[in-house]
């Protein structure tokens, strides 16, 4: 299987990096096409991905197109791809906003389309992508796209109509984690510490408190009525952040990216 990518990215770059992390020896299927050529050979030479000299030559030759592009770009690509386009070819969209059917408006209502939500912690290789396809997608292709992403994180298949709440859930997420990092390393500073060594507390933290909900199975309420002994420190704080709406401000902050996300979709 030839997978090209077009637009080598953060997004674009990291799942080419993943995948031929887990694939070792398989540069040679990965084609990439970017208008930045220093970032395209910068990629291809530290991966061993081959640079294509355009979208055409590089839709020539691959079997899944994956199309790491933002957004506003999309016309411009999908109008070059519908000459090209080959109908036993996938092809991947990994940007917000742009539904199947804007994709099939252009390559067709038969065309085989995968849509996915990934987010910035697969730069990393702890990415959460979430992965909707159409009708002409089989289960045996889609087995294949997810293992691309499963190279950069966990990935998940759901129907395309959640896309808007994973844009909340998980694509937008992040962002929210950094910011109580932030308030966790700031607070920490005004009792004394120092804010490199806070930061550390404070990530490692968050990092292990999601790894003992992905690794032990229990319900986050029950691992948080196990850190909270009576009368101690932990309830006391967690009492407070009740009091002050914590989890009625984490809503109302996703809701919001939720609705944002349902607007900007075409």
């Amino acid at each position: 299987m030839k997978i090209g990518f077009i637009g080598a990215g953060n997004m674009g770059g990291a799942i080419i990096k993943g995948y031929l992390a887990a694939n070792k020896g398989r540069g040679e299927d990965i084609l990439v096409y970017d208008m930045d050529q220093a970032r395209m050979d910068e990629l291809a030479a530290g991966t061993g991905a081959r640079a294509a000299d355009g979208i055409g030559a590089l839709a020539r030759q691959a079997d899944v197109l994956v199309l790491a592009v933002k957004p506003k770009g999309f016309d411009r690509v999908l109008a070059e791809l519908r000459s090209l386009y080959r109908p036993e070819q996938i092809v991947v969209s990994v940007a917000a906003g742009i539904s199947i059917a804007f994709i099939a408006s252009y390559l067709g209502e038969r065309a085989k389309i995968v849509r996915t939500m990934p987010n910035t912690p697969a730069l990393t290789g702890a990415g959460m992508t979430a992965l909707s396809r159409n009708a002409a997608v089989n289960d045996e292709e889609f087995a294949g796209i997810l293992e691309i992403f499963r190279s950069v994180g966990k990935a998940e298949a759901v129907d395309e109509r959640l896309m808007d709440t994973v844009v909340g859930l998980s694509g937008s997420s992040p962002a929210y984690a950094y910011m109580f990092i932030e308030a966790l390393t700031e607070c920490a500073v005004q009792n004394g510490m120092d804010g490199e060594l806070a930061k550390v507390f404070a990530a490692q933290s968050l990092l292990g408190a999601a790894k003992m909900v992905l690794e032990t199975g229990l319900d986050p309420v029950a691992l948080r009525k196990n850190v909270c002994s009576p009368g101690g420190t932990t309830v006391e704080a967690v009492d407070v952040l009740e009091r002050n709406g914590f989890r009625e401000n984490i809503a109302e902050g996703m809701n919001a990216a939720v609705a944002k996300s349902a607007r900007m979709t075409r």
